[in-house]
């Protein structure tokens, strides 16, 4: 006899799609911030990270979501006096 019956339900977690982009002209945390919250408001895009140490930020879209690129860089240069382009 079993002492439990219960099958697991393991999945594979969503695999989103990501953009990283490389971005010169960040000074701050705050212009992190100020490049996350434009690529946010960026219709498909579910969330945005950037670290200004390295340059980069991470634009993860959501599922299906079909976002051109040049869309995710003129967001990040209509933050500030930034330049960004896709990382290859």
């Amino acid at each position: 006899m079993k002492l439990f019956n219960r099958k697991k339900n393991i999945t594979e977690p969503e695999v989103d799609s990501a953009v990283t982009l490389l971005i010169e002209g960040m000074h701050c945390t705050s212009c992190g911030l100020l490049i996350d919250d434009e690529l946010e408001d960026v219709e498909g895009v579910r969330a945005a990270t950037t670290d200004v140490r390295t340059g980069r930020s991470v634009v993860r879209l959501d599922e299906g979501a079909d976002v051109d690129n040049a869309v995710l860089v003129a967001a990040v240069e209509a933050a500030g006096d930034y330049t960004a382009r896709v990382a290859v």
